[in-house]
């Protein structure tokens, strides 16, 4: 995983730019004094807008088409950041640059808002500690917990309360409003999870093996054992030692499919999936959703409920 460094002299530059533009009329314009939110990447843009609804102009800073765990603010980030009421992000584990990013900016009238907040984290582990080391040595700071809270739907709703709270403290005159689209989100969301309960409730194959270890959450909220092929990050490689023990695993374990991301290569699964005369099968990890996609209907719960189709296939 390859990440870019932000440098002292941009946070210097975003402090001097703080320095001037932190009062009340560097906000962005907004309409009838809507709070402007802005949000890390796809799940956390959803969430925030399925709650504030018009009543806040929510916006993403990382674009679809590049991987959250990759990216780190620019100047112009940190700009957006500055002039925003509130910043939205998932966890620290994920966003890894929040921290420099508070020390960036002027933060004084800007709401940090954490959707894990309060919520047990999962320990972080690949499977590969190869790679692990490597990635430490790198990139000069670990993952400790998993960061993919949202691809399971129980801890979605717990993210979207979280959310839901910090909004109402930033803007309380739309109280009533943000609880009532909270509500109605959540319906949706645990009758989702309620779909995956009962999919899974009878399934004895309860193993899968995926690109990355992205599906932790999902696979401790539903029974299920995710077996990662590479790291945090999809475009990790395995060692040939951890090649050699997943087809050991996929044997053991009867395992025909190799489930890969449609976003990310999937030259890796598709050759182990090659050696095992496996099939091979996508899991949308949904941290990138196109507005071209968005504006075809796809959602959260749209995606969560094709990659049920998919293991409920796969398993079944």
């Amino acid at each position: 995983m390859k990440k870019q460094i932000v440098t002292a002299s941009l946070f210097i530059t975003s402090i001097l730019f703080a320095g001037c533009q932190a009062t009340n009329d560097s906000k962005e314009p907004t309409n009838e004094k809507k709070p402007t939110i802005v949000t890390t990447f796809y799940p956390m843009y959803e969430f925030t807008k399925e709650v504030a609804g018009d009543d806040a102009n929510i916006s993403m800073l990382i674009p679809a088409s590049v991987e959250p765990h990759d990216w780190e603010p620019t100047a112009k980030d940190l700009e957006k950041i500055q002039r925003s009421d509130a910043l939205v992000f998932n966890n620290e584990n994920m966003e890894t640059w929040v921290e420099e990013v508070k020390n960036a900016v002027d933060s004084k009238d800007l709401h940090m808002i954490d959707a894990s907040n309060g919520i047990k984290l999962l320990p972080f582990s690949s499977g590969n500690h190869e790679a692990e080391e490597h990635e430490e040595e790198e990139h000069e700071h670990t993952h400790e917990f998993d960061p993919h809270l949202w691809l399971s739907p129980k801890m979605a709703i717990k993210e979207v309360r979280n959310i839901a709270e910090k909004l109402i403290e930033i803007d309380p005159a739309h109280k009533n409003d943000y609880l009532k689209n909270k509500q109605n989100y959540i319906k949706k969301l645990e009758n989702l999870d309620k779909d995956y309960t009962i999919a899974f409730e009878k399934v004895s194959n309860k193993e899968i093996i995926t690109q990355h270890a992205a599906f932790g959450y999902l696979a401790d909220s539903y029974g299920l054992k995710q077996v990662p092929i590479a790291g945090l990050s999809p475009e990790n490689e395995p060692s040939a030692k951890k090649l050699k023990e997943l087809k050991v695993f996929a044997k053991k374990h009867s395992i025909q499919t190799i489930f890969f991301e449609e976003n990310a290569s999937s030259k890796v699964a598709k050759t182990l999936a090659n050696e095992l005369h496996a099939k091979t099968a996508v899991l949308n990890t949904l941290e990138g959703l196109s507005e071209e996609e968005q504006e075809k209907g796809e959602d959260y719960i749209k995606i969560m409920e094709k990659n049920l189709d998919v293991l409920k296939e796969v398993l079944n």
